[in-house]
């Protein structure tokens, strides 16, 4: 027979022993669990399942990341890719596993340099379906969200490049706000502002003209050639003659322009019509912005790409271009 002492002692260890595993349990499988409210989680590249249970615990999905990253190490380590996911507070330990497991299910849209707005609401139908778009797409425009550039209709080249997170419940009008913001705060880290004016132009006009050194120069590297390219043109008071603009009109990325395309009479048709283009033509890039804001001096009325790696060479004279373009059809470019 035991001792009283030792009794008292097993007897001690064995209410501990199951008032850990019972705590263990409620961690594990929490009782109310899936009845708490929807929050985001972030995952960084490379984070640690340390940094996820701390994560998880501050926007208290998980009452304990010690007893998280148990079961972690216990059913197999976590591998889980960077972006945001929907997460229940209160959830069980083998639903969160689960949710992080998989790909992240917070959809996102993402806005990039040179998608023109009609592109940018085409992904939006195919994320958040085509009612959601159509509400979008009446929403980003300037009478419903409006932006400090502008008092035109369009905000074509006014959303910010970039990634934008569909929160739950989210509405389409969030939507294009958190886009026209992400302009605003895009524009401004490169110095330009609402009243910024450069070589005649204001802030509007300039983020016309980036948006055409965006299409036509492609390439960070020819942006700010093209840039002064755009500049010298309105300077000498002709055509701009490029044929992004052309494109725009008839909702075409690339391609060819035919004759027929340069001699059809439309407000974008820089062949035919002198000056910019009435709105910007596509989201511009910071390096767009940077270019038309510092572009270099320098005399360059033309420019056409000689190299399949993207590179451009810029004449002064229709005689040069002419060079130009024959050492770029030598080599299967034109």
């Amino acid at each position: 027979m035991l001792n009283k002492p030792l009794g008292r002692i097993l007897v001690g260890l064995v209410i501990t022993l199951v008032v850990v595993l019972g705590w263990f349990v409620l961690q594990f499988e929490p009782i109310f669990h899936g009845k708490g409210t929807v929050v985001i989680i972030t995952v960084h590249n490379h984070e640690s399942t340390s940094s996820i249970a701390a994560a998880l615990h501050d926007k208290h999905v998980i009452a304990s990341p010690f007893a998280f990253r148990i079961y972690a190490d216990t059913v197999g380590s976590l591998s889980v890719k960077p972006g945001k996911y929907e997460v229940t507070t209160g959830s069980s330990f083998l639903r969160i596993h689960s949710i992080l497991g998989s790909l992240p299910n917070v959809p996102s849209v993402t806005v990039d340099a040179g998608q023109t707005l009609y592109e940018v609401e085409g992904n939006v139908a195919n994320i958040e379906g085509v009612s959601f778009a159509n509400v979008f797409t009446a929403d980003v425009t300037q009478s419903k969200t409006p932006s400090p550039f502008t008092s035109a209709g369009s905000l074509e080249g006014l959303v910010g490049t970039g990634t934008y997170f569909i929160l739950p419940r989210e509405s389409p009008a969030t939507l294009a706000k958190k886009m026209v913001q992400g302009f605003v705060k895009e524009s401004s880290s490169v110095g330009l502002t609402p009243t910024t004016t450069r070589n005649g132009l204001n802030a509007y006009q300039l983020v016309i003209a980036a948006s055409i050194v965006e299409k036509e120069g492609y390439y960070p590297v020819n942006m700010p050639q093209v840039a002064r390219v755009i500049f010298n043109r309105l300077a000498r008071g002709g055509p701009l003659q490029m044929d992004a603009t052309v494109l725009y009109y008839l909702k075409q990325d690339g391609g060819t322009v035919t004759p027929a395309m340069l001699q059809t009479q439309e407000p974008y048709n820089t062949y035919l019509n002198v000056g910019l283009t009435p709105t910007p033509i596509c989201a511009v890039s910071k390096f767009a912005l940077r270019a038309i804001l510092h572009p270099p001096a320098g005399s360059w009325l033309y420019f056409t790409l000689i190299n399949q790696d993207g590179t451009m060479a810029f004449s002064t004279t229709f005689a040069q271009q002419l060079h130009e373009e024959k050492i770029a059809a030598s080599r299967g470019i034109g």
